[in-house]
């Protein structure tokens, strides 16, 4: 079994000596190279020609000058270059355990994925070794929307965002790849429909040297995930931007009617709730609709949900008009866009969920028969 160790590295010197040899120790078993693609301001290059020279595997450095791509454009460069097929993807900082790369190659040698991912939430898995509780509720929230923005594709996959991870570079397209930051997993997967297995890690502490996470990358991810989904995102708030103005344009029409303003808001949420959930079934969540459960079950969830939405906004409507005597038009659309984020999550992941493998549940039977026989031709 022959494997290429992609190490993307930006001033990873202190590192590089004891990640080869903990690299060398793991992979005695089978053939290994590691590329490390380069874009040190220090002396990264040097440290990677030193462990090169006294390590028993062969050792290649792509330092790059006019870097492009951030990580994930070194990624694909070390990938490009790789004398394997199969490519293994691991940061530079020794979080990513060595020791785990033999068990990803044996999961990947059962021959029924194209992809197998170290996850840090699946099994004994851990993400100890973020730096403090802020990053692992920011790590969670981000991996979170991002399912949300790729239901189907991401199914089953519990950690999107890991950058440890085994592929072999056949099945993906490396030439049609546009990686813009730090995220080049979530890339390989959103472009196309892959075999994914998972495995567990422990996420460790970082070994030297500090954490390259920023806020600059933060908003490199957004622009990433934005760019990935912008199609199925921009559609749902293009809907749901019609629907409120729908909602508003109704609302201002019954109170200028003498019409009590929170009676008003009511009939304009149920008229836009209607609405916008056959639009979203026409014109967005149309491609997941195959796995997901049937029409009523769809329709109940998202009908449920955006009343019990509606119930929380329209207090809130109430609070913003009475306490801060904010025109009652103005409040509802503030409320509104806070729901828009919310209705996005919740639709994505529940209400167009694909459905459960295995025995489904007595209320699912129910539902779905009812499903059927709604949909079942029949005479006047």
């Amino acid at each position: 079994m022959q494997l290429t160790v992609i190490v993307p590295t930006f001033n990873e010197a202190p590192n590089v000596a004891e990640l080869v040899r903990r690299i060398d120790e793991a992979t005695v078993s089978f053939e290994t190279e590691i590329i490390f693609v380069d874009d040190s301001t220090d002396a990264t290059p040097d440290a990677i020609r030193a462990a090169a020279e006294a390590a028993d595997l062969p050792v290649r450095l792509i330092h790059r000058d006019k870097p492009a791509g951030g990580l994930g454009g070194a990624v694909v460069e070390g990938m490009l270059a790789a004398a394997s097929d199969l490519c293994l993807v691991m940061d530079g900082d020794l979080q990513h355990p060595p020791e785990d790369i033999p068990s990803m190659v044996h999961r990947f040698r059962h021959g029924d994925v194209d992809v197998v991912v170290a996850s840090r939430y699946v099994g004994d898995g851990d993400s100890g070794g973020l730096a403090d509780r802020s990053r692992v509720l920011v790590s969670r929230a981000s991996t979170a929307l991002t399912k949300a923005m790729f239901p189907v594709r991401l199914k089953g996959v519990s950690d999107p965002m890991t950058g440890f991870f085994l592929v072999d570079r056949r099945a993906i397209d490396l030439e049609g790849l546009k990686p813009r930051g730090f995220k080049i997993l979530l890339e390989i997967l959103a472009r196309r429909s892959l075999r994914v297995a998972e495995v567990p890690f422990r996420f460790a502490e970082r070994f030297a040297g500090e954490s390259k996470a920023s806020f600059r990358q933060g908003l490199h991810f957004l622009t990433q995930l934005t760019g990935l989904r912008f199609g199925k995102m921009s559609l749902f708030a293009i809907i749901g931007g019609l629907g409120a103005i729908a909602n508003l344009a109704i609302m201002y029409g019954f109170t200028h009617t003498g019409m009590n303003y929170l009676v008003a808001a009511v009939i304009a949420a149920e008229i836009t709730i209607l609405a916008n959930f056959f639009a979203q079934e026409r014109f967005v969540f149309h491609d997941m609709k195959g796995e997901a459960n049937g029409t009523w079950s769809r329709f109940l969830k998202s009908f449920a949900f955006n009343n019990a939405e509606a119930v929380i906004r329209i207090p809130a409507i109430a609070l913003l008009v009475n306490t801060w005597h904010i025109s009652s038009v103005i409040a509802a659309g503030m409320t509104l866009v806070v729901a828009f984020f919310v209705r996005f999550l919740f639709h994505s992941l529940v209400v167009y969920a694909p459905r459960r493998v295995g025995e489904p549940s007595r209320a699912q039977k129910f539902v779905d028969e009812l499903d059927t026989q709604a949909v079942r031709p029949g005479e006047l």
